[in-house]
């Protein structure tokens, strides 16, 4: 097995900026101050504007002159096609998984988180486990470069979910449905599972893009 390169300082502080906005911690529209990043990050200008460059190829930033660099927000094309691309690989990869995989544990980790989240009122929380659950639905496909794309795309449909400003709503209603996906998952019955899961995903689409397309109209 060979070993996976390693990261970059540009890697890894990317990677750093990825999980806050997938954590909810950065926003949508989000103006980001060169100065007072490279300081938080202790890493120079240079290095960040590198950073700033991989983050806007990938659709997470946007650069505007004379305005700076500030968070995006997806386009609806962009979420369709954010849907279409999730129920490819999710749904593949739980109906071709190994069982016994070690990604079993993350699953049910991922689901204990949000309904602690849940009962303690962290919508937040909830998102965030929400986010794990579908990061490990994708590892039960074995494949590194899928899991980097992936949470490339989810990075991305934070963006749109943090842009609709609703989490509760947002998340509600799919903590027992991923209870349910992986204890279908648990009992073996992987084809099951993964039907629940495409069901799952054309309902969450049709939610976010009738919000998404109420919150244009409104503007």
């Amino acid at each position: 097995m060979t070993e996976p390169p390693a990261q970059t300082l540009t890697d890894r502080v990317s990677e750093q900026i990825r999980r806050k906005i997938v954590t909810g911690e950065i926003a949508p529209g989000q103006r980001l101050s060169e100065a007072a990043l490279a300081e938080s990050l202790d890493i120079s200008r240079n290095t960040l504007r590198e950073v700033f460059r991989t983050l806007t190829k990938e659709g997470l930033l946007t650069h505007e002159p004379n305005r700076g660099v500030s968070v995006a927000a997806p386009s609806i094309a962009s979420i369709i096609d954010i849907y279409r691309v999730r129920r490819l690989i999710e749904c593949q990869a739980l109906a071709q998984a190994y069982p016994r995989h070690p990604a079993k544990k993350h699953l049910r980790a991922a689901v204990d988180t949000a309904l602690r989240c849940r009962d303690a009122g962290d919508w937040q929380g909830v998102g965030t486990a929400n986010m794990e659950f579908h990061m490990a639905v994708v590892e039960l496909a074995d494949s590194e470069r899928l899991n980097v794309m992936f949470s490339h795309l989810l990075a991305e449909l934070r963006l749109a979910f943090g842009l609709l400003n609703d989490p509760e709503f947002l998340h509600a209603p799919y903590v027992d449905m991923n209870v349910k996906i992986v204890e279908l998952f648990e009992a073996g019955k992987l084809p099951e599972a993964a039907a629940t899961l495409g069901e799952y995903l054309v309902h969450s689409e049709r939610i976010v893009l009738a919000v998404y397309a109420r919150r244009i109209s409104s503007h």
